[in-house]
């Protein structure tokens, strides 16, 4: 169905829908109009402008920029690849980049900045490794490994090595931003899920050691709000640890993230496992395997498939949450704003900061949910 075919049959299709659209197009146009007023003629949006490498990277110095790059080239081959090598259940995300790659062309050619030549580049590395996948033997083993190295390959080029002259280290103090955003969004999610799913078999453990920690941690984290989480390993994390490794505030929101979001994806895990047919495990038994071996191979997978969107739901959930770091200390986005709005020139510009920072988060949610709907209707969830 075409856009004019779906419009004519979902709001103009009888005489009370055109009345009930027209309706709401005059609602949407008087609610509408005195922001559009204000953002064309009153708004200050040099401020973005300003401090638009600030939203991004925070205080990361300017010379290391390229190794934000490297990483950003190294995640269009990663996409482009597994587009390549999962065709359908990857393209979501993958038009998602492909899309975000020209507006952020577009907007730099706009605004004549010198940076449009890099987000090309991408696009190409992108679409390279896409044909590169099309033909890659064994191309799903080797798109799983990338990915696996990916995320300490991340903290390897953002956080620099004294070892590697290349990258000298860039003190985590000094990461913030959208940058910080992400790597807290990243570990607090993929960290959690291994430990989610040890919590939710623990959970289901017919020892009683076991399963009592297990139903003890989920139940006194969840009946926690976040920042408790937060303030504890920000304060507490070190007692627990040996007098000469302290470690930096930004590691210590990470571990709590972590283990906050660990009881939530235990439970997320947990109810794919009930969901899980009986006569799977008896078909497993009947086939020989053990209870590991049903587990791994069997059980795992298909719960995991059923609770795919409670974990995408997880992560918006836990990107939108980073927002409390800033309550101990971190410069993420929302930190950020309020240091921008500190700075002399920029006073009186709230609305025009927050506005740009809800837009980010906004913006990466309907990436996440879009990409999300395509997976799932890659593999099928929710359907026999």
């Amino acid at each position: 169905m075409g856009p004019l075919a779906w419009v004519r049959k979902n709001l103009f299709s009888t005489w009370y829908n055109v009345g009930l659209t027209l309706l709401a197009i005059w609602l949407l146009y008087a609610l509408l109009k005195p922001a559009i007023e204000w953002g064309t003629t009153e708004a200050r949006w040099g401020v973005i402008e300003a401090n638009l490498t600030l939203f991004m990277v925070g205080q990361y110095p300017r010379s290391q920029l390229g190794r934000v790059w490297l990483t950003i080239f190294v995640l269009a081959g990663l996409i482009g690849l597994s587009w390549g090598v999962w065709k359908n259940a990857a393209r979501g995300f993958a038009l998602i980049a492909l899309s975000a790659g020209a507006a952020f062309t577009l907007i730099a050619l706009f605004f004549q900045w010198d940076i449009w030549t890099q987000w090309l580049i991408a696009e190409a590395i992108l679409l390279i490794f896409y044909f590169i996948g099309l033909y890659l033997p064994r191309g799903a083993l080797i798109a799983g490994l990338a990915w696996f190295l990916y995320f300490p390959f991340i903290f390897l080029v953002i956080a620099g090595s004294k070892y590697i002259a290349a990258l000298p280290p860039v003190p985590s103090n000094l990461w913030g931003g959208l940058l910080l955003t992400l790597l807290l969004t990243v570990v607090g999610n993929f960290g959690a899920l291994p430990l989610g799913i040890l919590l939710a078999l623990g959970r289901r453990s017919r020892l009683p050691v076991i399963r009592y920690f297990s139903i003890g941690y989920i139940e006194l984290v969840r009946g926690v709000p976040l920042i408790t989480i937060l303030y504890m390993s920000a304060i507490l994390l070190p007692y627990f640890l040996p007098i000469d490794m302290r470690p930096e505030q930004v590691f210590r929101a990470m571990i709590g993230l972590l283990m906050f979001e660990a009881a939530y994806q235990a439970e997320n895990v947990r109810g794919g496992l009930q969901a899980v047919d009986r006569g799977q495990y008896e078909a497993a038994h009947a086939l020989g395997l053990n209870g590991a071996q049903t587990t791994t191979l069997i059980i795992l997978p298909q719960a995991l498939r059923m609770v795919i969107p409670a974990l995408f739901n997880s992560f918006i959930s836990l990107f939108k949450d980073t927002s409390l770091a800033a309550l101990i200390g971190l410069f993420e986005i929302v930190r950020i704003a309020r240091s921008i709005l500190a700075q002399s020139e920029w006073l009186g510009t709230h609305r025009e900061v927050f506005l740009f920072a809800f837009m980010i988060y906004w913006l990466f949610n309907l990436a996440f949910t879009y990409g999300n709907r395509r997976v799932e209707e890659a593999l099928g969830v929710g359907k026999r």
